[in-house]
């Protein structure tokens, strides 16, 4: 067996996210006491407590997303199971991703997200739709249909398709104007539906493009090293472990789209057979399960299905440390 872990991107967070993992498992819970102590506010009180309104805030969402998904991998891997061949993160999963590879320090990479949110946070915008923007799922069409409406539709600069999720799952992003606009278009192009995402910004378009450079400022301030496990970049859909490259690329992915459907082939491709999404939810392993239906699945979010992916992954099942 060859397997790869995976780390939940934003829009899966919820309240009570880690809670389970960091009462049953002292790994998990040591992750959320470092995130509260780098941070300076209390990380572990927002994934489980919220409320809702401050989770889905982009300044408190990636971090605590970061913190979850370190925190699922780390209990993972208290319970003796083999270490991933490779590693992937779904646009800010990817920071936890670099955790795991042993790229960043966890407090290192906690720092850079909160960074990176607040980056984003001061780019989305607020106020009227012209300047404030957002992002929705389209479901029911490919990434070629979606593309050709959403150039139709609006320039570049305010719309464009930010993630290949899945087949029949496309992600847009852009001004709030310019996704209403698309939405009827895309409805008649036949799509089934059109969903706006819990997020605070048009993040992986060009209404990012001022995020990368502050970004790549603040990667001077942290130690990087070589990954000790491949990390598949969400620009490229190639593995990474050259910590120069892997800066650079992940500066980049804040404008870029995330190649997700590329990625989990090229894993595929590369021989992995089995993938186990650490974090909160599972929506990896619903794209995963459309875009390679024959590969093994599990998620970790909590005691429960953490003791499941231990049995998949072929280890007897054991209290976590």
């Amino acid at each position: 067996m060859s397997h790869a872990v995976l780390f939940s991107p934003q829009g899966s967070q919820v309240v009570g996210m880690g809670r389970s993992l960091a009462e049953s498992s002292t790994a998990a819970a040591a992750v959320y006491a470092t995130a509260d102590a780098t941070l300076g506010w209390s990380v572990s009180d927002a994934c489980w407590n919220g409320p809702r309104a401050v989770l889905d805030d982009t300044r408190q969402t990636q971090p605590c997303l970061v913190a979850t998904g370190v925190a699922a991998f780390r209990a993972l891997m208290a319970t003796g199971v083999a270490a991933p061949s490779v590693v992937a993160g779904h646009s800010v999963g990817e920071y936890a991703a670099l955790v795991a590879a042993g790229v960043l320090d966890l407090d290192a990479a906690l720092r850079l997200v909160a960074r990176r949110a607040e980056l984003m946070a001061t780019a989305a915008g607020a106020g009227d739709t012209d300047t404030a923007g957002g992002m929705a799922a389209v479901i029911g069409l490919g990434r070629d249909i979606v593309a050709s409406v959403v150039a139709a539709t609006a320039p570049p600069t305010d719309l464009v398709v930010a993630n290949d999720n899945a087949p029949g799952q496309v992600v847009i992003s852009g001004r709030l104007s310019a996704l209403g606009a698309a939405e009827p278009a895309l409805l008649a192009a036949g799509a089934r539906r059109v969903i706006a995402l819990p997020v605070s910004g048009a993040f992986h378009s060009p209404l990012m493009d001022g995020v990368a450079g502050g970004l790549a400022l603040a990667f001077e301030h942290e130690a990087w090293r070589d990954a000790v496990i491949p990390v598949i970049s969400n620009v490229t859909a190639e593995p990474v472990t050259d910590a120069a490259r892997i800066r650079e690329l992940l500066a980049e992915q804040v404008r870029s789209p995330v190649e997700w459907v590329r990625s989990v082939e090229r894993m595929v491709g590369s021989g992995v057979d089995t993938m186990v999404e650490c974090g909160s939810g599972a929506a990896l392993v619903g794209m995963v399960r459309r875009i390679a239906p024959a590969v093994g699945t599990a998620a970790v979010n909590d005691a429960s299905s953490l003791a499941a992916a231990v049995d998949l992954l072929g280890v007897p099942v054991e209290a976590p440390a």
